[in-house]
């Protein structure tokens, strides 16, 4: 997600105004040099003088409207972002070629000015440049949150958070049977839970911030650390597509993303100093921060506290989105629920299921990846440059070119998938596909910066898929069959997922049972 895909907050009028106030400016003259360019280049998406292809971005899904394009222009083609030229990827071929065969041309990351303030100019593990600092915090995120080693250790913290998300719910139809739940309200929370406990060791309720003179509380700490920060990513400042007029104020835009910077800052360095006090009563808990204070020495302040806040972010946001969304389609989908069903039944018996059932359910995997595939957590990826002279699906691609991947257009292909606008886990069951092949879709990126939370975010998603229709029938809320709409070129759901569920009646008497134990 990344603000150099569209002026989505600017009224079209006013591109055009600042189109013909651009004449004015003499730095203009920059666009006007004939500069030699390689003959071989991508084809070009027709646009505005000036402005380039802005104004054709006003949609809310500049990844549809990629895709469209990639049927007129082919799988790569050039766009004019302002005085920016952008190549857009469109196929597995090609983004395969760009992420793994010339990845040292194009590993590094173009951010926009409110992604360089909240990531503390790419202080993330996600967000780097591919250099010795990636490494060296990649090495320390998988070895303390998302390495097997590491998942080993946090189970504990994964099975509360399945067992409180079902009583949260068993509670809900006690309280009206009628009543559609929520599931998003049920298990945010858990899955926050466990990020902060992966994070800093033990769970937070409240705390005091002193930085911002008040008590927050968990559902504050939610907004301030997740929320807003992924609100903030989409911002746009127009100055990013007009490098030349960056010292042009944008006051507003600038204060806003500074506030949610500050927050953030205030409140994870809250969290590490309340943990030091811990740390120095001699309370030792295997957390990402006593990790990261071992090695403190070769971290800045700065690079510590956003680094215990990407664990606590990046856990909390996108597996939330997948859950979600295939219970949606479960839902909606009754016989693929009951195939699921018997699937357990047949894996787990009268057994609740557990990560280790999990390699055992094909159908189960097909969900997952199935729902990666049709709801894209990041439909987008964040833009790379291309630091050096290169080729691309046959094309030249000058040095200083931005480089995007449109993940939506892999994966809604007619040319790879058969019938891509229809949800269809058994896709997955051919033998096309191998069982527990992380990058089918590649929801989680490919070669040296492949996403290093995907174990974990199939662990979570799956263990909860599962559970949730082993204890539960579920079935939309009338109405809810058409609610597919999304935030802004996000595929997070808009409106949070409204359905009846049922207990499965093999299942009641043995939670009533657990609840009196």
């Amino acid at each position: 997600m990344d603000v150099l895909l569209y002026l989505q907050s600017v009224p079209a009028g006013a591109l055009a105004g600042l189109a013909v106030g651009l004449v004015a400016v003499p730095a203009v003259g920059k666009l006007l040099i004939d500069r030699k360019q390689p003959s071989n280049l991508p084809p070009a998406v027709p646009g505005w003088p000036l402005i380039g292809n802005l104004l054709q971005l006003k949609a809310k899904k500049p990844h549809q409207t990629f895709a469209k394009w990639a049927e007129v222009y082919g799988p790569i083609y050039s766009i004019k972002l302002g005085s920016n030229m952008m190549v857009v990827l469109n196929s597995i071929e090609v983004v395969k070629e760009a992420m793994v065969t010339k990845f040292s041309s194009i590993s590094t990351r173009k951010l926009s000015k409110a992604l360089q303030v909240l990531t503390s100019n790419k202080s993330l593990v996600a967000m780097s440049d591919y250099d010795e600092y990636h490494k060296m915090v990649k090495r320390y995120v998988l070895a303390s949150v998302l390495g097997t080693a590491a998942q080993k250790r946090n189970r504990i913290h994964r099975d509360i958070m399945v067992e409180n998300t079902v009583n949260t719910l068993f509670a809900e139809i006690k309280e009206d049977p009628n009543r559609a739940v929520n599931l998003r309200e049920a298990f945010k929370p858990e899955l926050f839970r466990v990020a902060i406990k992966q994070a800093i060791g033990k769970d937070v309720d409240s705390i005091y911030v002193e930085e911002l003179g008040k008590e927050i509380s968990k559902k504050e700490m939610f907004e301030i650390s997740v929320v807003d920060p992924m609100m903030g990513a989409i911002e746009v400042d127009w100055r990013d597509f007009f490098p030349y007029m960056k010292w042009v104020p944008n006051k507003s835009m600038e204060m806003k993303i500074q506030n949610m910077a500050t927050r953030r800052r205030a409140l994870t360095k809250a969290l590490i100093m309340e943990q030091k006090k811990r740390i120095s009563r001699g309370e030792n808990i295997e957390c990402y921060l006593d990790y990261l204070l071992s090695e403190e020495s070769k971290l800045s302040e700065e690079q510590l506290i956003i680094l215990v806040w990407e664990s606590i972010i990046e856990t909390s946001d996108t597996t939330l989105v997948t859950t979600e969304w295939a219970l949606y389609e479960l839902a909606k989908n009754p016989l693929c629920q009951d195939r699921l069903y018997q699937e357990m039944q047949e894996i787990c018996g009268s057994e609740k299921i557990t990560e280790e059932h999990l390699p055992l359910m094909p159908y189960l995997n097909a969900i997952f990846h199935e729902t990666l595939r049709y709801h894209t957590p990041v439909p987008l990826i964040p833009p790379r440059i291309t630091h050096e002279d290169t080729q691309l699906g046959g094309y030249d691609i000058p040095s200083g070119t931005e480089i995007a991947i449109n993940l939506y257009a892999c994966n809604m292909s007619k040319n790879v998938w058969d019938e891509p606008n229809e949800w269809k886990p058994e896709r997955f069951l051919s033998g096309n596909f191998e069982q527990m092949d992380m990058y089918k879709t590649m929801a989680f990126g490919a070669g040296k910066r492949v996403c290093a939370g995907s174990l974990q975010a199939m662990l979570i998603a799956c263990r909860v898929i599962g559970r949730l229709v082993q204890e539960f029938h579920w079935r939309l809320k009338e109405g809810e069959e058409e609610s597919m709409d999304t935030v802004q070129l996000t595929t997070h759901k808009l409106h949070p997922m409204q359905a009846y569920i049922t207990p499965r009646e093999t299942n009641v008497s043995a939670h009533q049972s657990a609840q009196l134990a």
